[in-house]
């Protein structure tokens, strides 16, 4: 089923990510976490693709046990900033043989060291979505920026950016993570009057760990609420405690945002389901299990 489908068709989905292994032999460990995943009845599961590229055809592999497998429609990441158009090419078409028709286009980062861009390789993701538009039969969503694109200028030179997306052909939108929804509100907003009307899954990273806080303020720049920034000081020094309060604060932010009107949500798990499941337990009465597997 094509994610565009499920997005009309419910109110209120919760979606999951996970990422392939680095290394083929860790490979059943995550055909197993993909079960995991699929026993919590996400809407849907996208996979991450490598960075380089190296890793792409676990994507297809992993993509593929989620859909044929497990039987939740799966979203496979394709990222160009280190793929030559043969590459994007060769992974298009093992997608199509695997059946799976949902995209998620990116630009992805610049490899350290690496000449970008090459003659044969896309500027930007809106080149990548006119090249598997132009592939045929595949429904393709973006990548936005509610805070605004580290490389934009603004927030609002970003949306003009994020139109083209939309423009080329992006049916959906999937937002980076972020910690305060008002700050999502305010950039449906401005994209609803750039003229943007696509639906737009709201990222949600639940933090667990000290480290994880970490990470994400050196790589993302989200804002970070006092509140939030209180709850991992208090409970830093219990691993426990923390995972349990970045939970709740997570299933907090969805029911803020299904209240409001956001109802599409997609859970950047860290390959934990045991974290993404909780959640769902704290939002059983408010997302409901896919018809497909009552």
């Amino acid at each position: 089923m094509k994610i565009s489908e499920v997005l009309r068709a419910r109110e209120v989905t919760i979606s999951c990510e996970l990422f392939p292994p680095k290394k083929g032999s860790e490979l059943k460990k995550a055909h197993d976490l993909v079960r995991e995943m699929a026993k919590i009845h996400p809407a849907f599961i996208s996979v991450t693709y490598g960075a380089t590229g190296g890793i792409s055809e676990h994507t297809v592999n992993l993509a593929n046990e989620a859909q044929n497998v497990n039987g939740v429609p799966a979203l496979a990441h394709l990222t160009c900033a280190s793929s030559h158009r043969d590459k994007i090419q060769e992974v298009l078409g093992e997608l199509k043989a695997h059946n799976i028709e949902n995209i998620l286009a990116l630009r992805g980062d610049i490899p350290e060291d690496a000449d970008f861009p090459l003659p044969d390789q896309y500027h930007h993701a809106s080149e990548l979505i006119e090249e598997i538009k132009a592939y045929g039969d595949f429904c393709i969503g973006g990548a936005c920026y509610p805070e605004g694109h580290p490389e934009a200028e603004s927030v609002e030179a970003d949306i003009d950016n994020l139109k083209r997306k939309v423009e080329a052909g992006c049916e959906f939108l999937t937002t980076q993570m972020f910690f305060d929804n008002n700050i999502l509100y305010s950039f449906l907003y401005k994209a609803l009057k750039k003229g943007i009307q696509v639906p737009v899954v709201a990222g949600i990273m639940p933090v667990t760990n000290v480290s994880q806080m970490k990470r994400i303020g050196a790589l993302s720049g989200s804002v970070l609420p006092q509140r939030f920034r209180m709850m991992v000081e208090r409970f830093a020094d219990d691993p426990n405690a923390l995972k349990q309060a970045g939970i709740a604060y997570a299933t907090e932010q969805i029911i803020d945002l299904v209240a409001n009107g956001v109802g599409h949500v997609h859970i950047y798990t860290m390959n934990k389901p045991d974290v993404a499941g909780a959640i769902m337990g704290n939002l059983s009465e408010i997302y409901k299990v896919p018809e497909r597997v009552r």
